[in-house]
């Protein structure tokens, strides 16, 4: 079907705004341009139009390669004098329409905020590189006798964590994106640079400059903020590292933000970053770094999970857990199985959830497949398909989970325990039969944006002892799943999840018998544990005492 008139009309238009040549000039319809001054990194409008689809239009040929659209975009390298701090604000109006343009930010005005001064940022590279804080001392020190005249400190020191292999292909590319807008210096892959070598290395670095007397070191420390691109298990990752600065007194801490590229994005979604990678992603990081530097910062409530198993069980641990060692377990209340006179433990920290049964098993398949076979996962959409197969195939619709279907239910291999507010006694509560999941959830989302917990009617919430779930509160919210029939009208949100608790702590007691294995996760990343025939296995939950901080992206 052919085109209106009206759509080539606004067609031309676009274009013409794009790339006005002298000849579309005259014929482009008249709007106004007022010019005004601007603060530094100050953001302006412009109808329909994005710098970085301009820059590519007017600088690449009619047919461009990436390759070719990325250099013509690209930031200059820095240079010790400072760009102009003048910005223009322009706001087009279309004959009176009132079509709002879409929000743009000034790039030179960023990166005065945000790029730390190249003597700080390359000793904070080379500890980093080097795993010693010693060397990164010894770059700066070089920079000085180079002759290397300090700027001002950046307003919002800016650093980035990406997973590169997050994302499909667009990590990679959001990675040089990063790279061309703040620097390679401020930029870090994180299949190449841990966070916690981050923290230990490239922070002290910056901390021990500031307290030899360096005051830009100092004002850049006390001022710096964390962009993490990635998923739900990457920003974990970074925060967990971020969290190493309460044990050591090393305050204070960056707030973090976030790029989402995972495939569920829920710490994203909670703090408002979104739930997907935009289509329009080159201008959207340049509005997701500026929202970095200037959004509110909120609380998050962060959970201590220790695992122990009988010694002599072998766990393969998910990047969430690390193993401690080995210790006698110390009883505190009532146990149902026998105890081993000696338990392997191994923790973690998690943020968003920890489950166990049906849906960490759906879990623990598709992160097996997606390591042999990594090019069936290319995707969100993919993904989700993939986690929609295995959850058909492993019992949640059409068969049963084990022989005898008496034992399907999780009341038969474990007992909930939990500790309510400022109570210290543990309480038992009863897991329903017809249980086959149990999550325990931090946020408001889980599974891509869905709210299982839902919102409670204040008659039941008192009825049920439950108070407003919040993600600062101090408690976490435990339901259950009975089968997939029941878990797909909860992801729809037609009724919500099976209500079981409200606690400060939790302790589950894992019983083996007839299951010679549970599957569990915490914040996406599943494991296998292997269930002792005689002993019991425990998982303990209780709140880390400090909070942590997440950039709001609303």
């Amino acid at each position: 079907m052919p085109r209106s008139k009206s759509t080539r009309f606004w067609k031309h238009v676009r274009l013409t705004l794009l790339n006005p040549s002298s000849s579309d000039r005259s014929k482009a319809i008249p709007m106004t341009a007022p010019t005004t001054t601007l603060s530094d990194g100050e953001e302006y409008l412009a109808f329909n139009l994005v710098e970085d689809e301009a820059d590519s239009l007017t600088t690449c040929s009619s047919t461009p390669s990436m390759a070719d659209c990325e250099s013509a975009s690209s930031t200059p390298p820095r240079k010790s004098a400072p760009p102009s701090r003048s910005s223009s604000i322009k706001d087009y109006s279309l004959l009176g329409c009132g079509l709002a343009g879409l929000m743009k930010v000034d790039k030179d005005g960023l990166r005065r905020k945000v790029v730390i001064p190249d003597r700080l940022a390359e000793a904070i590279a080379e500890a980093v590189r080097s795993r010693d804080i010693g060397a990164g001392l010894e770059a700066e020190a070089a920079a000085r006798e180079a002759g290397w005249v300090d700027d001002e400190p950046p307003e919002a020191p800016l650093v980035v964590f990406i997973n590169s292999r997050s994302g499909g292909r667009h990590g990679s590319l959001l990675k040089g994106r990063l790279q061309d807008l703040i620097g390679e210096d401020q930029v870090f892959d994180l299949s190449v640079t841990k966070p916690s070598d981050f923290v230990q290395y490239g922070l002290a670095c910056l901390e021990r400059m500031a307290d030899l007397g360096d005051d830009c070191a100092k004002a850049t420390r006390e001022n710096l903020r964390i962009m993490v691109a990635g998923g739900d298990g990457t920003v974990g990752w970074v925060l967990g590292s971020l969290g190493q600065l309460y044990e050591e007194n090393r305050q204070p801490i960056p707030p973090t933000g976030i790029i989402p590229l995972g495939t569920g994005n829920d710490l994203s979604r909670s703090f408002g970053w979104g739930g997907s990678f935009p289509v329009t992603w080159r201008s959207t990081v340049k509005r997701s770094l500026y929202k970095a530097i200037t959004g509110p910062i909120c609380r998050l409530d962060s959970w201590h999970i220790v695992v122990s198993v009988p010694v002599g069980d072998l766990i393969e641990l998910p990047h969430c857990l690390r193993h401690l060692g080995e210790s006698t377990f110390m009883q505190d209340g009532y146990i149902e199985g026998l105890l081993p006179e000696r338990v392997s433990c191994f923790d973690g920290i998690f943020y968003n959830y920890f489950s166990i049964g049906m849906d960490a098993q759906v879990a623990y398949s598709f992160h097996h497949l997606r390591d042999e076979k990594p090019y069936l996962a290319q995707g969100p959409l993919t993904n989700k398909l993939i986690y929609t197969g295995y959850t058909c195939k492993q019992g949640w619709f059409f068969t049963p989970c084990i022989s005898d279907p008496s034992l399907r239910g999780l009341k038969h291999i474990l007992r909930l325990s939990i500790k309510k507010v400022n109570c210290l006694e543990w309480e038992q509560i009863p897991v329903p039969s017809s249980v086959r999941a149990i999550v325990v959830l931090n946020l408001h989302n889980y599974a891509s944006g869905r709210n299982p917990w839902g919102n409670l009617k204040p008659g039941y919430m008192e009825k049920r002892g439950f108070v407003e779930a919040q993600m600062d509160d101090g408690l976490l919210e435990i339901f259950g799943f009975k089968q997939g029939w029941h878990a797909s009208l909860v992801m729809v949100e037609i009724i919500s999840a099976k209500h079981i608790a409200q606690a400060s702590a939790i302790r589950v007691e894992i019983r083996g018998g007839e299951w010679k294995d549970a599957y569990m996760q915490m914040d996406g990343e599943p494991w296998k544990q292997p269930m002792d025939t005689e002993y019991s296995s425990f998982v303990e939950i209780e709140r880390v005492p400090h909070h942590s901080l997440i950039i709001n992206g609303e």
